[in-house]
């Protein structure tokens, strides 16, 4: 028999208004204790009056002690309700995109809290972020498989929320034989991707819109790309008529696989790369006397947690007057931000206050946000965390 979770007098007004979690601080432990709930397990959630409100997968160690994966509470998460998800999520990447390279499970935005799986053609990268999830294992295999059928399927399990749940950081393939990059295409440009060694997935599927839009301004520019990982923002930048491009990242195994996508699509003489620090970089950059006509800002989150938040917005703020500085006498400057704690507003604060500090104008002409295969769940602020600002930077 399934165990309960009973919600406190009143603490079931978010998940009414479609939130789906649940803090530990919401539960009534006297009638249904936490610790007697099996980390992992599936619980269904009662109000404080006993009315059933759904189902959902608990961990008792961690804040957020609970997550609802459904709202009918004669329903369980295993192997079907994984395939209805999976195919109701690949009905919406279908509509959106042509080819098959996006990502295909965004979490909670698309009612799978704890798990993110993106879509490399017939290899698929799957992440488990929590330990409802990394039980569910074999029935999302199983489940992708029965959808999808692809050839190789990647647990790429090293995330920084497994630790908060207590679960090991480890990469495996589940299915099929993967030794290398993995090909793929975004606006028109192809890459080998790092899925096994690379940053999260081995790749940013969020920013392909507002990649699209940069390279619409950059032909015949200078373009500096600043935390440039594989080349996602400088290469695509080169393939749309970049003069010359120098893409910066503190990563010496990043940078090589820079060359190795600028040389996949010809560009290898507008690419140079440079491995550095990103603040020593723009100094350096500085000393040297060199100008750029755009330059690209895609750092990693600076703010990870609330308590973040003030060194968080002063490392932006040095990040963005820095890179001011490189800017010709009219210069666009691409700003984002992937920290679910910096607010937009602030990013538009840290970017005026950069433009001042520079004695220069600032002209927001562009308000990005992650693609549509990241669908923001509106119940649930924290789904909605990327930002991407284009800034002209001119002089009187």
């Amino acid at each position: 028999m399934t165990q309960t979770l009973r919600l406190k007098k009143n603490a079931d007004r978010r998940l009414k208004a479609g939130h789906l979690w649940l803090y530990s601080n919401e539960v009534d432990v006297e009638a249904t204790p936490l610790k007697g709930l099996e980390p992992g397990g599936q619980v269904i959630v009662e109000a404080a009056n006993g009315k059933a409100m759904g189902v959902a997968y608990v961990n008792p160690n961690s804040l957020i002690c609970a997550r609802v994966v459904s709202r009918d509470p004669g329903m369980r998460l295993d192997r079907s309700l994984l395939v209805h998800r999976f195919n109701q999520a690949l009905a919406l990447r279908q509509r959106l995109y042509a080819k098959p390279y996006y990502r295909l499970v965004h979490g909670e935005g698309d009612l799978l809290p704890g798990l993110v799986v993106d879509r490399f053609d017939d290899v698929l990268v799957v992440q488990l972020n929590t330990l409802g999830m990394e039980r569910l294992a074999e029935e999302v295999v199983a489940a992708l498989d029965k959808v999808l059928s692809p050839r190789v399927i990647v647990f790429k399990n090293d995330s920084s929320g497994r630790r908060q749940e207590q679960l090991e950081r480890q990469v495996t393939v589940a299915k099929g034989e993967l030794d290398g990059p993995v090909p793929m295409e975004e606006n028109g440009v192809r890459f080998h991707v790092p899925v096994l060694d690379g940053q999260k997935t081995g790749w940013f599927f969020d920013h392909r819109a507002n990649r699209a839009w940069l390279n619409g301004l950059v032909a015949g520019k200078r373009v500096l790309d600043v935390f440039s990982y594989v080349g996602g923002w400088g290469v695509q930048a080169a393939a749309h008529g970049a003069s010359e491009v120098l893409c910066v990242d503190a990563s010496a195994q990043a940078l090589e696989r820079v060359a190795e996508n600028a040389a996949l699509n010809g560009l290898h003489e507008q690419v140079a790369v440079g491995e550095a620090d990103a603040f020593e970089a723009l100094a350096a950059l500085k000393a040297d006397g060199e100008q750029f006509d755009v330059v690209i800002l895609d750092p990693p989150a600076f703010i990870k947690k609330r308590k973040d938040i003030p060194n968080g917005e002063r490392a932006y703020a040095k990040l963005n007057r820095e890179a001011m500085r490189l800017l010709g006498r009219d210069g666009l400057l691409l700003s984002a931000s992937c920290s679910m704690h910096l607010a937009p507003e602030r990013l538009v604060d840290v970017v005026r206050g950069a433009v001042r500090h520079q004695d220069r104008h600032g002209q927001v002409i562009y308000q990005g946000h992650q693609a549509a295969d990241h669908p923001v769940h509106p119940a649930i602020p924290e789904t909605a965390y990327l930002k991407a600002l284009g800034v002209r930077v001119f002089r009187d």
